[in-house]
């Protein structure tokens, strides 16, 4: 069974939801906000605990399709 999550299903792009900003999908937190959340060193729990409106399954979504786009980035390279 394939458990692959749609972006649509994580992220939203709409120019009336913080001026077109990606967003976790129903929020109006950026999914910027978590990439520098462990920028910063900080934890995925931490930044659920600061934004309680972003599923961890949103979070863990997001942060799956990245490494998905950077894995198949780096072997077309």
């Amino acid at each position: 069974m394939d458990k692959r999550v749609a972006l649509a299903d994580v992220v939203t792009i709409d120019k009336e939801i913080m001026h077109g900003t990606a967003c976790f999908t129903g929020t109006r937190v950026p999914v910027q906000t978590l990439l520098d959340f462990i920028e910063a060193g900080d934890t995925l729990g931490k930044f659920l605990e600061a934004f309680p409106r972003v599923q961890r399954e949103q979070a863990i979504g997001f942060l799956e399709i990245a490494k998905e786009h950077l894995l198949a980035e780096c072997v077309s390279s």
